[in-house]
């Protein structure tokens, strides 16, 4: 499924890294994470994809083409400070949301929606990308974040969309295959899936998916068996 581009993580590794590896706030486990062939999470020059399915039911996209991005993105801004102010209270570094790195953009016949935001965390030399797809569905949504520098800009959006063409759902599964009969409706709209709002109820700090990619990381002792096992797939890939 992943190609020869990329190999996957699954749950308990995707979440050593995020935790241990790149210093973020525990929270849920992701169902896994994508990485690029070639490269570990304890190499500088590496980039991730986290992977995580929301089942709240079907997402209306009647909204999409009202939606304020300016508006939106001033929001955004006002709830990650308030999240900054927990984050330095618990010993984490402080974060800021400096804006888009590229606008939201929902393309309406596959269902996707993609955009990404610039970071800055604490006193780090470079700024964090956060790059996000939503692939909506029948009964939910696929979201996957992308976890990067920025000045890796533009090998993300190189990969853009070989990620994008991973994102599909088994038929009877898909968006256009909704059924107002049977099927639940999300409460929530293409707006709440940029703010993050779906993410409130699982108390997870990290509302907005605001993840820190260390760069330049030491390999504790305790990660030493994890390095070793993804140094090993490197060399295979």
């Amino acid at each position: 499924m992943w190609g020869e581009a990329f190999y996957f993580l699954g749950p308990d590794d995707a979440n050593t890294v995020l935790v241990k590896v790149w210093g973020n706030p525990p929270g849920r486990k992701p169902l896994g994470m994508l990485f690029p062939a070639g490269v570990t999470p304890f190499d500088a020059e590496s980039w991730a994809v986290t992977i995580e399915y929301e089942q709240d039911g079907y997402v209306s996209d009647e909204d999409a083409s009202k939606i304020d991005y300016g508006e939106l993105l001033d929001q955004m801004k006002r709830v990650t400070k308030e999240e900054s102010e927990c984050r330095v209270k618990e010993g984490y570094a402080p974060i800021e949301l400096v804006g888009w790195a590229s606008e939201p953009y929902y393309d309406q016949r596959p269902h996707k929606l993609h955009w990404a935001k610039e970071i800055k965390f604490g006193e780090a030399k470079q700024n964090t990308l956060n790059y996000n797809i939503r692939a909506l569905g029948r009964q939910g949504v696929l979201v996957l974040n992308y976890i990067a520098d920025m000045s890796q800009k533009p090998e993300i959006d190189a990969n853009l969309d070989a990620v994008m063409a991973m994102t599909q759902f088994n038929p009877g599964n898909t968006y256009d295959e909704f059924n107002p009969e049977i099927d639940k409706v999300a409460a929530y709209g293409v707006g709440a899936l940029i703010t993050g709002k779906l993410l409130a109820k699982t108390g997870f700090l990290a509302v907005l998916m605001l993840f820190l990619k260390k760069g330049g990381v030491f390999i504790l002792a305790g990660l030493a068996a994890l390095g070793k096992r993804l140094m090993g797939r490197n060399r295979d890939a």
